[in-house]
């Protein structure tokens, strides 16, 4: 497990930022936390990275369930699972596909029960001591979190 305290908005885009730059199709990312957390402003930066478009429109996916973003390393699947009945429904959302050929950024992932793939990286994060600051939480990708943040 990685743990990184994230002082401000700034460090939250960071984070999500770096984690881009590890990112390949394929990969499934868990975000996890409370409300205001901070798991939309993550996925913003990420998909931004991502994608290479640093001002892309990156809204709240809360009522729309899923936003599809294309870039040069391929699509970046960003879903909000919050309203999520069943975890079966899911599957109307093709998350499959997203999870076999896109980068997928997940909400509220527990809401998909079985059907969240063991490789996911799991994303925590929960509030610190600090209004503004935060505590991420990072478990999987050994490797490559152990190469993108060695002694950074």
């Amino acid at each position: 497990m990685l743990v990184i305290d994230l002082d401000g908005e700034s460090a939250t885009a960071t984070l999500g930022e770096r984690l881009a730059a590890l990112a390949k199709p394929g990969d499934v990312l868990a975000l996890r936390g409370d409300l205001g957390a901070g798991k939309t402003a993550l996925a913003r930066a990420f998909v931004r990275a991502y994608t290479g478009r640093s001002n892309e429109d990156v809204p709240s996916p809360t009522f729309t369930l899923v936003q599809m973003y294309e870039g040069p390393r391929g699509e970046c699947w960003h879903f909000d699972l919050y309203r999520l009945a069943r975890a079966e429904d899911a599957r109307e959302l093709d998350i499959e596909e997203a999870f076999a050929n896109a980068v997928s950024l997940i909400e509220w992932p527990e809401r998909l029960e079985g059907l969240l793939p063991t490789r996911a990286l799991q994303v925590e994060i929960g509030f610190a001591d600090h209004p503004s600051c935060r505590r991420a939480r990072l478990t999987g990708w050994n490797e490559r979190l152990k190469d993108g943040f060695n002694e950074r």
